[in-house]
C-alpha cells in the first residue's frame, strides 16, 4: 500500500530567528520513499543538515521577519501489516544488555522514573516479564489516561499524567515510558505520522502521533499505549528518551506557530 503523508506550518517571527526542525521521515524509512521528502520553505532561505545524537535528520534555517511557510509531501510503500506481536520475546536483565540501549533505562526529562518507581513496581511487580509486563503497562496507561485534545500541554510530564489522568498521545506515551523503564525495561519514544488506515475515522484534527519501542530480546518492538492496539501504516520521523529530543521545532527567538496542518491517507494504487 501506499501513503502520502505530509504537512504544512506558518511560523510569524518579529525578528530573524534560527530554527531547528526535525521533520524529515526516519532514516530507516527512506527505502520505503517514492521519491524524496524534501522541506519547503517560503520565502526561500538557507537550508543546512545534519545527524542529531539518535540519527534523526534535522534541519536548521534562519526564519526572516515575517511569515515563513515550510512544508513537505511525500509518498510511502508500506506493506500494510498491523504492528507484530512477538508475546514470546523475554526481557534481558540489565547486567546483559547492548551499551547503546542503557541510556534509555534513565530519566529524563518528562520521564520522572525516580518518582515513578515505586508505583510500578506496586503495579507491575508481579505481571510476568517480558512482552507481557510491557502490555500490561500499556492496558494500564491506555485506561488511565483520557485521551483530550483541549487539555494538551506540552509541559506535562510523565508524573503529570499519572496524577492528572488527561492527556494526549504524548502523554500517554511518556507516562508508558517512564513505567517500563521503572521495570528495568529499555524504552524509546517515538513521533511520527499515523492516520485513520484499517480503523473508523475520528472526528479530531490529524496531528503527528507519539508512540513507543522497547528493547526485548535483543530488538525493539513497537507498542502504543494510547490505542492500545496493533495499527497500520506508522511512518516514523524520529526517535528519542522523549518529546524533548524530538521536537519537531526549536526556536531560537520569538516564533509563533501561526498555522499547522498534518496528512497522511492511503492512496489508490
Amino acid at each position: 500500500m501506499r501513503i502520502r503523508v505530509g504537512f504544512e506550518m506558518i511560523y510569524d517571527c518579529p525578528q530573524p530567528t534560527p530554527i531547528i526542525f526535525n521533520l524529515n521521515v526516519h532514516f530507516t524509512r527512506v527505502s520505503d520513499l517514492v521519491g524524496r521528502d524534501p522541506l519547503v520553505v517560503h520565502p526561500p532561505v538557507p537550508m543546512a543538515g545534519y545527524r542529531d545524537g539518535f540519527g534523526n535528520w534535522c534541519t536548521r534555517i534562519v526564519a526572516p521577519k515575517g511569515r515563513t511557510h515550510i512544508s513537505a509531501d511525500a509518498l510511502v510503500n508500506d506493506t500494510g501489516i498491523p504492528d507484530p506481536i512477538v508475546l514470546r520475546a523475554q526481557q534481558i536483565p540489565v547486567s546483559e544488555l547492548p551499551e547503546e540501549t542503557l541510556v534509555f533505562l534513565l530519566g529524563s526529562r518528562y520521564c520522572e522514573t525516580d518518582r515513578l518507581s515505586e508505583a510500578a513496581w506496586n503495579l507491575f511487580g508481579q505481571t510476568p516479564t517480558g512482552w507481557e509486563r510491557v502490555q500490561a503497562i500499556c492496558t494500564f496507561v491506555h485506561r488511565h489516561i483520557t485521551f483530550d485534545y483541549a487539555d494538551a500541554r506540552n509541559t506535562r510530564t510523565a508524573l503529570e499524567a499519572f496524577n492528572d489522568r488527561v492527556g494526549v498521545c504524548r502523554d500517554f506515551t511518556h507516562l508508558a515510558v517512564a513505567l517500563c523503564r521503572c521495570m528495568n525495561i529499555p524504552a524509546r519514544y517515538c513521533t511520527g505520522y499515523l492516520g485513520d488506515i484499517g480503523v473508523p475515522p475520528v472526528d479530531e484534527p490529524m496531528d503527528f502521533s507519539a508512540w513507543f519501542e522497547v528493547f526485548l530480546d535483543g530488538q525493539w518492538h513497537t507498542f502504543d499505549a494510547r490505542h492500545n492496539t496493533p495499527r497500520v501504516g506508522r511512518v516514523l520521523i524520529a526517535r528519542g528518551r522523549d518529546a524533548a529530543d524530538v521536537a519537531l521545532s526549536n526556536s531560537f527567538g520569538p516564533a509563533t506557530l501561526a498555522s499547522f496542518k498534518v496528512w497522511t491517507d492511503e492512496v489508490s494504487p
